[in-house]
């Protein structure tokens, strides 16, 4: 079954190699990118459209990362919250146990 997905892998890969080749054989037309303060160099409109599609994903990427640290750090002081109530509780509980006996 291993095989398999790695076969899968495997092929999806080269798809998508083979579809970025064929995009940046398609788009080799020279574009200036204008920024409205900065006007960016003249590079194939390939080279921009890959750019900007890594950037926003690794944008992407760090802004998940980001929320998914808060997230954490959120989740470990509820666990602790939770753990030193949990030790209350379990002290009140033996001190009405002996207070009862």
């Amino acid at each position: 079954m291993r095989w398999l997905k790695t076969l899968i892998v495997l092929l999806l890969s080269v798809v998508i190699l083979m579809v970025g080749i064929m995009f940046t054989i398609h788009n080799t037309d020279k574009v200036a990118i204008d920024l409205v303060f900065i006007t960016l160099p003249e590079m194939s409109l390939s080279l921009w459209l890959i750019a900007a599609f890594v950037l926003g994903g690794f944008l992407g990427f760090m802004l998940s990362s980001v929320a998914i640290v808060a997230l954490k750090t959120r989740l470990m002081g509820a666990r602790r919250r939770a753990a030193a109530n949990g030790r209350e509780l379990d002290q009140l509980r033996n001190a009405a146990l002996k207070d009862a006996t």
